[in-house]
């Protein structure tokens, strides 16, 4: 069967249940509310039995697997079979057992199987292909700051409200990074407003916590893309979360190094794809690498890495500089260059 969206699963579900599920992904919230939506589907079809399965370690008994496909409940003739592999990775026995058993599905079971993200090799391995060949495959992928405001419309239709363009913008910026919250704050707001308004920045100013989390990768999208507002609030929120300026400046350093072999490359004339390529420049990214290699040449690039070195020596205690300060210096003068 192919992939589902996860937008997509209440009407599948609406229209009939699966044998088979398969949730991967990082964004925890996404898969459990995915897992919860197909037992609850589940339930109302009268599957009353569950049965869990969790792959601790590699020394897991697959046999089990078998027993809990064959096993009947003496109070329900249907059940729910979950197989948990926090891992992903099940190991030689374990690939094969998931290889026989999609090949021959158990009659009156739902089986759900919940995964962590998987890397390139996990989506193609056999265990993988023949899971995806018999089931539905729902990828729980974090959403990202381009795609947050689209999901937060989505939740908001749900409960028949809307955001204006402006409150849109102050919400995504005080939830972003945080889905938890973000699906917090959106309950909240139905809570607080009637179905059918369209909500402004002041109704949200005084309704909206401030819960966004950042990371350094978030931080490195928002300089690359030249966008000095969003370096500044990311830096402010990862000092105020206690974020050591140690990995800060590691993280920029290694972005800058990168930088500089792709500036380095242009100069010699090699093609900028190929370029990309070699430094494990993917998706999205590609666009904001190419948007801060417009702005920074190899010099100011090189100037960029040598404060790097400052701000570490800071870090260490030989200079008495705040490290604070001068990150905040560096990267909004990285992210405002030419402006």
């Amino acid at each position: 069967m192919p992939s589902r969206s996860l937008e997509q699963l209440p009407r599948d579900l609406a229209a009939g249940l699966a044998p088979l599920y398969v949730i991967h992904g990082e964004e925890m919230l996404l898969a459990l509310e995915a897992a919860d939506s197909i037992r609850a589907a589940a339930r109302a079809q009268d599957y009353d039995d569950r049965e869990v399965l969790t792959v601790e370690s590699q020394h897991f008994d697959w046999s089990r697997l078998v027993e809990a496909s064959l096993s009947v409940s003496l109070f329900a003739s249907r059940k729910v079979l979950e197989v948990r592999l926090p891992g992903g990775k099940p190991g030689n026995e374990g690939a094969e057992a998931l290889v026989k058993f999609a090949a021959r599905l158990p009659e009156d079971t739902i089986t759900l199987i919940l995964l962590p993200k998987l890397d390139k090799t996990q989506l193609n391995s056999k265990w993988f292909d023949a899971l995806a060949a018999v089931g539905v495959v729902l990828a729980a992928h974090a959403v990202d700051r381009q795609h947050l405001p689209q999901w937060v419309a989505g939740r908001l239709a749900r409960q028949q409200q809307r955001l204006n363009d402006e409150a849109m913008q102050f919400f995504v910026e005080r939830v972003e990074g945080n889905l938890l919250a973000a699906r917090q704050e959106v309950d909240k707001l139905a809570l607080l407003f009637p179905a059918g308004a369209t909500l402004t920045l002041a109704d949200l100013q005084s309704a909206v916590a401030n819960v966004a989390r950042y990371d350094v990768f978030q931080l490195s999208e928002a300089w690359l893309a030249g966008d000095c507002v969003r370096t500044a609030r990311m830096l402010d929120g990862l000092q105020a979360e206690g974020e050591t300026p140690v990995l800060v400046v590691w993280r920029l350093a290694d972005e800058l190094r990168g930088l500089i072999r792709i500036r380095q490359g242009l100069r010699e004339g090699r093609p900028m794809a190929q370029l990309l390529r070699e430094n494990r420049v993917w998706g999205e990214r590609q666009r904001h690498i190419e948007h801060a290699l417009r702005r920074l040449s190899l010099r100011r690039l090189a100037d960029a890495l040598r404060d790097c070195s400052v701000i570490d020596q800071s870090i260490k205690g030989a200079a008495e500089h705040d490290p604070w300060l001068l990150l905040h210096r560096l990267a909004l003068g990285l992210a405002g260059v030419g402006r």
